[in-house]
């Protein structure tokens, strides 16, 4: 705990000199968002999330226990309180999808490491008295032994090692790899731990930037720092590809990679992590996932806010030399698009965005990371 809160004051401190983005002492209270506006809008996301929530305290079951997860963890991150009814439904249905083996997810389903990684996080934010120790131990277990390592004999020079896939045999992604690092972070992990070091070398190679960490085919056909979702390519991934058979860099991915590299302990001279953040100053944007456009725009805005909060940034400064105070950009761009019943919906449906219920989740959690700091 020691060594991760250190590595925490380091990284913000580096950069908040390195980069000058940060408002004086005298400015630190118009930082962040008016605490008005994020409160009608949170407010707006917990009625609409209860409105939907069934009699069993699930959240769009259909889809899995993901959504009822995502929506759980907003809930308590928005400071409500485990015993709140709402929230108490949701973690009770959580709850009875614990399985023998320690995963927490559908049964028989094909996303079990995605779903427990989740469900992980929220149980470990509801746990103020223990109650859930026993869950969270079995379930880390099981998602640390769901990663591609000697264990699945994979080796250090296989594409696949140190990568998390949605579950199972499935092919390792970023996406996966970073709900993994985020839950072994959850769970007390600090950077030196082993899977995280190990899913470290895979987070690597999804970087388009040529070096020994990324010795791939495609790291050098695009080289502008940023991440792309998986360098195992399965049938028709021409989508992802450039011309030349490059892999193109987008927002979410990104955000993911670079906020796991922080995690992993990676330091403001590692050339990874300079590549990275040159690509999101290049990139700075909230009305699209850059890169993908509209597609996973919600999830992008929970990646986005993630990655920004853990670098302890208030603001940022885009590579025109532009200043972005992130968290009340974020939350006026949410409460633009929020609907009248308190939702958000993706009219590109790509990634099961089209469902309220998830979009709205995302949203949620994306807000947890934009609060509003006490006026002094």
């Amino acid at each position: 705990m020691r060594t991760s809160m250190l590595l925490a004051v380091t990284l913000a401190g580096w950069w908040l000199s390195a980069l000058a983005s940060n408002v004086s002492a005298a400015e630190s209270t118009t930082v962040g968002p008016d605490p008005r506006l994020y409160q009608k809008t949170v407010d707006g996301a917990i009625r609409f999330l209860a409105s939907q929530q069934g009699d069993d305290g699930s959240v769009s079951p259909q889809i899995g226990i993901g959504p009822t997860a995502l929506a759980t963890l907003g809930l308590l991150r928005a400071g409500r309180s485990p015993n709140d009814p709402q929230v108490a439904k949701g973690l009770k249905y959580l709850e009875e999808y614990t399985q023998e083996s320690g995963g927490i997810h559908m049964p028989g389903g094909r996303i079990n490491t995605y779903e427990t990684c989740i469900a992980l996080v929220c149980f470990k934010e509801a746990n103020r008295d223990g109650q859930y120790d026993e869950i969270i131990k079995t379930a880390e277990a099981f998602i640390r032994r769901g990663q591609w390592d000697e264990s699945q004999k994979k080796e250090p020079s296989d594409v696949f090692y140190g990568g998390a896939g949605y579950g199972g045999k499935s092919r390792p992604d970023l996406s996966n790899t970073a709900f993994l690092i985020d839950a072994l972070k959850s769970c007390g992990a600090s950077s030196a731990d082993p899977d995280i070091q190990k899913a470290l070398v895979f987070v690597s190679r999804c970087q388009n930037l040529e070096s020994e960490h990324n010795t791939t085919r495609f790291a050098a056909k695009v080289n502008d720092g940023g991440f792309y979702y998986t360098p195992v390519l399965g049938r028709q991934e021409s989508e992802r590809q450039t011309p030349d058979g490059g892999l193109r860099s987008y927002g979410s991915m990104t955000y993911s990679g670079f906020k796991s590299m922080i995690h992993a302990g990676l330091t403001k001279d590692d050339p990874r992590v300079k590549a990275a953040f040159e690509w999101i100053r290049k990139n700075y944007d909230l009305e699209n996932n850059p890169g993908m456009g509209t597609a996973g725009l919600f999830y992008y805005y929970h990646t986005f806010a993630k990655a920004l909060d853990a670098l302890g940034l208030d603001q940022i400064e885009d590579a025109q030399g532009v200043k972005h105070d992130w968290r009340r950009e974020l939350t006026e761009e949410l409460a633009g698009r929020q609907e009248p019943n308190g939702s958000w919906v993706n009219a590109n449906s790509r990634w099961m965005e089209g469902d309220p219920n998830l979009a709205t989740s995302f949203a949620l959690v994306a807000l947890s990371y934009c609060k509003p700091k006490p006026s002094k």
